[in-house]
């Protein structure tokens, strides 16, 4: 098998629905305002075998200085098989000249996967957020 990557956006709702529901992810309950986020993105790139949607990653930037990637899945069945990291590499490559790249782990024992590629946890660095109670 193998894997196809491209910044080419023709995913369907379908097939993100898919995957991220594959992986647990509330967003996937949301294929509409998915499917609107990923297109409005300012960088997605997706892994395919065949016509599946196997992975993708997600990244927003302000077109000069910070990229900041924001989603990394990859289908369970295909989870293992170097596929994030090379997308994490591809999104390295983009963004070469960029003075940051962030990414905030949903969870801290995800560290790992991205300090291979370089990434190192901020000293002083807290993630905050707000969750919308009327979702």
């Amino acid at each position: 098998m193998a894997i196809a990557y491209t910044e080419e956006r023709r995913f369907t709702k379908e097939q993100t629905q898919r995957l991220f529901r594959s992986v647990g992810w509330v967003s996937g309950e949301y294929p509409e305002r998915l499917h609107q986020a990923l297109m409005g993105s300012s960088t997605v790139i997706s892994a395919w075998d065949d016509d599946r949607l196997v992975g993708l990653v997600r990244a927003l930037d302000d077109g000069a200085m910070l990229a900041y990637v924001h989603y990394v899945l990859v289908d369970p069945e295909y989870q293992g098989q170097g596929i994030a990291g090379h997308m994490i590499e591809m999104i390295k490559d983009k963004y070469r000249d960029y003075f940051y790249i962030e990414v905030m782990p949903e969870e801290r024992k995800n560290a790992s996967f991205y300090e291979p590629h370089g990434f190192r946890i901020m000293e002083n660095g807290v993630a905050m957020q707000i969750v919308n109670p009327n979702w």
